[in-house]
């Protein structure tokens, strides 16, 4: 009897509790029904991921699948072997319109329409995207009934007048609102707004070459903060990105509102049962005056090595659409809060009575355009360039300049505009030149060790355990 082949897999591992158990539990299911084939998944620190799958690439050892953070999707599609050719192969190329693999549906034609848009290249799909996550507000719902707000703001205006009015209780907290200085705020306030970071479309049209983070937009949402800042409404917690401190503040009842990420629903339902009050939920504010313009998406995808032996492909590209038949990607969606990158995934859930249950998570499915019946769900317009993570340090730096020190927006985002600017040179520099190896073209997060918070932090900020 032959020996199973094997399929190499690189994985982030996120540090929630159990996160790599599930994953080598998804390995073994996979093995079970395949047994010809054996699963072998390492779960490796999310900080330098890309930078090692570069390294194992030199020496002709990249794993069959590779996880790439969403912010260093231009550098996986960039990326050369030595001699040149293309590091990864297309998806859904190899897949060649075929409905099954090796017996496994093919689920790329079922993903969200937002999903799919933002990790494909002129409508081909080029990774199978996994962990999938998007922006909300969440509200202590006591507290806003006890300051007379009946609903979540839907625009900035209502957010500021909720905030009014928290403030206004006798005995309430002393700031009515927090969020992360991140990159994910930035491009979440352009995309309501239809900005964009970069030229060519953020990049889905064509190379970005010219970065902008002086626009009429961006300059809109960095004074609104400034405002809410300088009014006493929003709580500067003085850290970049500061993830821990303002989910500390929700559970601590010193704010009523909190904006971040849909991958924070199950922490942060879990910080109101602990201190005992209501949760809701709503969208990130739009601009008043301006249509709802965009979403985007963080989270992570699985790229196909190219050149892969046809045996180790097919079984490659099976277990793509095997990490994302509907019973799996419900229940990471279960499991961690992500969205439920599929409909069909949505579905199940819908017919178990998940969402009857828990009525919070649908959501961030519904703003991805989880519902076919669903006309006009805005664009995901997610910027799309290299160098991500040093640009979000760029946008992060400036905006605690004009916190801390009341620098003036226009002029210091224009000067980030032009440090942005030099870092996308370099990145295109290094693709040209090497193929995309620079450390920085490779990074994830942030300059001096900031940047993402891991699932053990933020567990710890709020009293969870395994």
């Amino acid at each position: 009897m032959s020996s199973p082949t094997v399929i190499d897999v690189w994985v982030a591992d996120l540090t929630f509790p159990g996160y790599m158990d599930r994953l080598h539990q998804l390995g073994r299911a996979f093995e079970q029904a395949h047994p010809e084939y054996r699963v072998n998944i390492e779960g490796r620190d999310f900080r330098a991921l890309s930078q090692q799958i570069a390294a194992a690439a030199d020496e002709g050892c990249a794993p069959a699948i590779a996880e790439y953070y969403f912010s260093v999707t231009r550098a996986a599609r960039d990326s050369r072997t030595r001699d040149g050719q293309p590091l990864f192969a297309s998806v859904e190329q190899e897949i060649a319109g075929r409905s099954e693999i090796l017996g496994e549906p093919v689920v790329i034609d079922d993903l969200l329409p937002a999903v799919r848009e933002y990790y494909s290249e002129q409508g081909d799909l080029r990774s199978m995207p996994t962990v999938v996550t998007t922006m909300l507000t969440y509200g202590n719902r006591d507290l806003l009934r006890s300051a007379g707000v009946t609903g979540m703001p839907r625009t900035w205006q209502e957010l500021e007048a909720a905030c009014v009015a928290v403030r206004g209780l006798d005995g309430g907290p002393s700031h009515a609102v927090t969020w992360a200085n991140h990159g994910l705020f930035f491009q979440q306030a352009l995309a309501v707004q239809g900005g964009l970071l970069a030229d060519r479309d953020n990049g889905h049209a064509g190379r970005a070459g010219r970065l902008n983070l002086e626009s009429e937009e961006m300059l809109a949402w960095v004074r609104w903060w400034r405002r809410l800042h300088r009014r006493g409404h929003y709580l500067h917690t003085g850290k970049i990105p500061g993830w821990e401190e303002n989910i500390k503040a929700f559970a601590d009842r010193r704010v009523a509102l909190r904006v971040t990420s849909s991958n924070d629903m199950n922490y942060m339902a879990m910080a109101a049962e602990n201190s005992g009050f209501e949760m809701t939920v709503g969208r990130f504010p739009a601009r008043d005056g301006r249509s709802y313009g965009g979403n985007i998406i963080a989270g992570t995808s699985l790229w196909l090595r190219n050149g892969l032996d046809e045996v180790t492909r097919e079984g490659a590209l099976a277990f793509l659409q095997f990490v994302n038949n509907p019973r799996n990607a419900a229940d990471r969606h279960k499991d961690n809060s992500f969205v439920p990158v599929t409909r069909s995934a949505i579905e199940l859930l819908e017919k178990e009575g998940w969402f009857e249950q828990h009525p919070y998570h649908r959501l961030a499915g519904e703003q991805l355009g989880s519902h076919p019946d669903v006309e006009g769900v805005p664009p995901c317009r997610g910027g799309m360039f290299g160098d991500f993570a040093g640009v979000q340090d760029v946008m992060t730096r400036a905006m605690n300049d004009v916190l801390a020190d009341d620098i003036d927006p226009a002029m210091r985002f224009g000067e980030a505009t032009r440090e942005a600017q030099a870092l996308l040179d370099a990145y295109e520099r290094d693709r040209v030149e090497n193929g995309v190896r620079s450390p920085q073209s490779l990074r994830v997060e942030y300059f001096k060790g900031v940047g993402m918070y891991t699932g053990a932090q933020v567990a710890e900020a709020v009293g969870a355990g395994d």
